[in-house]
């Protein structure tokens, strides 16, 4: 049954409005319903529904308009600065993934840079208004935040920059230098901006849902469109990429969440390979236990140490990597205060009991 009579065939039963549009939104899909419904110029849609959802569209695309123009100027100033940089997820991947940069919902811009450039961007991005969410003083140390968040005043606008000492979720240290000489610039309304390369793409996304428990319908969804949308992506490459970075199995684990949610054709090359690993389906079948929730159900920790470890791939390699997620601190370990000078092993003694306590510890 071709797509729109299926979703004709679901708008004929009962459905309560209220719970789609609030799965719709923390899952991130509102721009792909909406897109779907005007196929069935929303045949069966009550009318406050419809117009629920289509000013949440107007809202997106109005954020949407004002966070591409912030990219623009901030991808041409690091340009101009002699800074590299790869704009991350965002409207990239929208416009990767769908075709249309407002299609995707999010709430900031990502920016991939160098460790050793982060004081110049810094200094770049408070000189274009935006104040940085940590004191300069800490900023200068060298305690490693999850991310450096920029915020422009009196606006919902925020910046993110990523570097490859914040993305601690790697289970190997990122290759910075390589996926910036693989970059590719991406046409976004007409305009190029450094983006990852197809194959890098990939296994960065898979690398993120990973990251978060794959929590969000968005994530999975960005992967099979990437794959459908392009069908150049190379594996052998895509593999590689992942290779030097460990994640083999984070990315065998998102294409095939793709696959069992959206009905993906495994690319060529990788059905085999995937039936040969069984811990990524038994991944999978765990994370489509916990998917419909979008985050409220969240695994105990207990449930979240043996996730992380199988998802690294087992073993040595699984344990090295909860064991540096678990003692690596981050700015929610750090001594409170305005300089957050508290020394590293106290705060990595810190970060588990905070965890435990954060995710509990029962089943």
């Amino acid at each position: 049954m071709p797509e729109p009579e299926r979703i004709r065939s679901l708008l004929a039963s009962e459905l309560n409005w209220d719970t789609v549009l609030l799965l719709a939104e923390e899952h991130g899909v509102q721009g792909m319903l909406a897109k779907r419904l005007e196929q069935t110029e929303f045949a069966g849609v009550p009318a406050a529904a419809r117009q629920r959802l289509q000013a949440q569209m107007r809202a997106q695309h109005l954020f949407t308009l004002s966070m591409t123009a912030e990219l623009f100027r901030i991808s041409e100033d690091f340009s101009k600065a002699g800074i590299d940089c790869i704009a991350v997820k965002g409207p990239v991947i929208s416009q990767l993934a769908y075709g249309d940069p407002a299609l995707r919902s999010y709430g900031d811009l990502d920016f991939l840079v160098r460790h050793k450039d982060v004081q110049a961007a810094v200094q770049r991005l408070m000189a274009m208004g935006f104040e940085p969410d940590l004191p300069l003083k800490v900023i200068r140390s060298d305690k490693i935040p999850g991310e450096y968040l920029f915020r422009r005043k009196e606006t919902p606008r925020l910046v993110e920059l990523h570097t490859e000492q914040t993305f601690r979720h790697f289970p190997e240290p990122m290759r910075i230098d390589e996926m910036i000489g693989r970059k590719r610039r991406a046409l976004v309304e007409g305009r190029d901006v450094p983006a990852l390369s197809l194959e890098d793409e990939v296994m960065f996304d898979c690398v993120h849902g990973g990251k978060d428990f794959w929590e969000r319908l968005m994530w999975v969804c960005d992967v099979a469109a990437i794959f459908a949308r392009s069908p150049e992506i190379d594996w052998e490459k895509t593999r590689r990429s992942a290779a030097e970075v460990g994640a083999e199995r984070m990315l065998r684990t998102g294409v095939l969440l793709a696959t069992n949610v959206f009905g993906m054709k495994l690319p060529t090359g990788i059905a085999e390979e995937i039936e040969r690993d069984r811990e990524s389906r038994a991944l999978c079948d765990e994370i489509q236990k916990w998917l419909p929730y979008a985050g409220r159900e969240q695994p105990s920790i207990t449930k979240r140490a043996i996730y992380r470890m199988k998802l690294a791939g087992g073993g040595l390699s699984g344990a090295r990597y909860l064991t540096r997620l678990s003692l690596s601190p981050t700015e929610d370990d750090w001594e409170q205060g305005p300089v957050a000078s508290g020394s590293w092993l106290w705060e990595a003694a810190r970060r588990p009991l905070r965890l435990i306590r954060k995710y509990g510890s029962e089943e």
